[in-house]
């Protein structure tokens, strides 16, 4: 896996409009039920693994797999039993 850094994701993200850089962590099992977010989201993958359920499609996401959602796209999160991290590009406009 060749992950860019943080800057530099941050820097390729506010570059191509989003305007909200952060760093997420989640604790081993949560289980987030289906909800949606007031912004569009581009993500990647950096440690650990989750799935993301859109529309009946689940996908298993490991270390260096990306994923973007539109605002307001319901959508499941579950995450693996190390938990996972992930940097998340927003953009709330």
């Amino acid at each position: 896996m060749n992950l860019p850094s943080f800057d530099e994701f941050k820097q390729t993200a506010m570059a191509a409009g989003f305007d909200e850089v952060l760093a997420r962590e989640w604790a081993p099992n949560t289980v987030l039920a289906t909800h949606t977010h007031p912004f569009a989201v581009q993500a990647v993958v950096t440690q650990g693994e989750m799935w993301l359920t859109v529309d009946g499609q689940t996908q298993h996401l490991l270390p260096g797999s990306t994923f973007a959602l539109a605002r307001d796209v319901p959508h499941d999160e579950r995450y693996g039993p190390e938990g996972a991290a992930y940097w998340v590009a927003r953009k709330n406009a």
